[in-house]
């Protein structure tokens, strides 16, 4: 990475800068031959009374004294993906937020309000996709009451590491004490290889219809699934649900669902009885979906996963999934999340 003008490493920031993309080298030691240097790149999100603070593409933040800071320079957005289909993050995830309908949404602004008796945190947040029409302590507290007002507790769901993300925000909520809970991983991938995999497709059954049998192996669903989750599973421009039947009856051997929206195809709960793993049902159940998403002529696929599943990761990067950016869900502080 290279910082020097004429062989000299520069400081070529200032708090000017906040908002942009920034590369800096921060001496971890003392200033003295053999001292220790490391390097961040991110988004300047802070800069005062001596101090930075720089969020990196997973959305972590990172602070910096600015007496530690012997090179810095703003450098361009995050490149394009070389494997996958190109895509902006507000496309995305919009994309994806049709895919997983909340039962109610109200707009403030250029927010969305959404709420589904609590059914998962994707459908019980707000998607900020913009200006909210107000300033943003005010927008907070206009959040907090309509989620109160629902017995819920509010979640606003930001991404990061990507041109068009919201690492500013994230970093107001930090500032107001918001909680960061829960990371997740948007993952993309050019849709035609996923329905070319070798995958043995003839145990999957497609409906477009959700039906008890597919709840049953669906983890989400603890005894009878809510009215709300029923709506929210069945939602979304054209929905298709995949089943492979257990052996001996009882709840199935696997399950996936996806969404197909123009050309984007969406992966959602992709399982696998515990029993039943490494015997290739996720990939077959991926194939087929991909296969029927093909055939109503979407060519992008996307599925959102959380960064610490390393299982679903190995088994996606193995389909030719790559990361796009990440998302987060902030939670207002002093709420029980339930």
């Amino acid at each position: 990475m290279d910082f020097t003008t004429g062989g000299r490493l520069e400081v070529r920031i200032t708090p000017d800068d906040v908002g942009k993309r920034v590369s800096v080298r921060l001496v971890t030691e003392d200033r003295e031959p053999g001292a220790t240097f490391t390097d961040v790149v991110g988004v300047l999100t802070s800069w005062t009374e001596g101090t930075l603070s720089i969020t990196r593409r997973t959305g972590e933040p990172v602070r910096i004294a600015e007496s530690s800071l012997v090179a810095g320079k703003v450098v361009p957005a995050a490149p394009a993906r070389r494997r996958g289909p190109a895509t902006s993050a507000p496309e995305l995830d919009r994309v994806a937020a049709r895919a997983w309908p909340p039962v109610t949404s109200e707009p403030l602004g250029e927010w969305t309000l959404r709420a589904s008796g609590g059914f998962t945190r994707r459908a019980n947040s707000v998607l900020p996709l913009g200006d909210p029409g107000m300033g943003l302590d005010a927008a907070l507290r206009r959040v907090t009451e309509w989620y109160a007002a629902r017995e819920l507790p509010a979640y606003i769901q930001v991404s990061t590491g990507a041109e068009g993300t919201q690492e500013l925000l994230a970093a107001e909520l930090e500032s107001r004490g918001w909680i960061r809970e829960v990371s997740s991983r948007m993952e993309i991938a050019a849709l035609a290889p996923i329905g070319d995999l070798d995958a043995d497709t003839s145990a999957v059954t497609l409906s477009a219809r959700l039906d008890d049998a597919w709840l049953t192996r669906y983890q989400r669903s603890s005894g009878e699934p809510s009215p709300e989750a029923r709506t929210v599973l069945s939602g979304g421009p054209s929905v298709w649900f995949a089943t492979i039947a257990a052996e001996e009856g009882g709840a199935p051997a696997a399950i996936g669902r996806c969404v197909v929206d123009g050309r984007w195809a969406g992966f959602t709960a992709v399982e696998v009885a515990p029993e039943r793993r490494r015997q290739g049902l996720a990939k077959a159940v991926m194939t087929a979906l991909a296969r029927k998403a093909l055939d109503e002529g979407a060519s992008a696929a996307y599925l959102q996963v959380e960064t610490d599943n390393g299982g679903a990761h190995a088994l996606y990067e193995g389909m030719g999934f790559t990361v796009h950016h990440s998302y987060h869900h902030w939670r207002a502080s002093g709420e029980d999340p339930r």
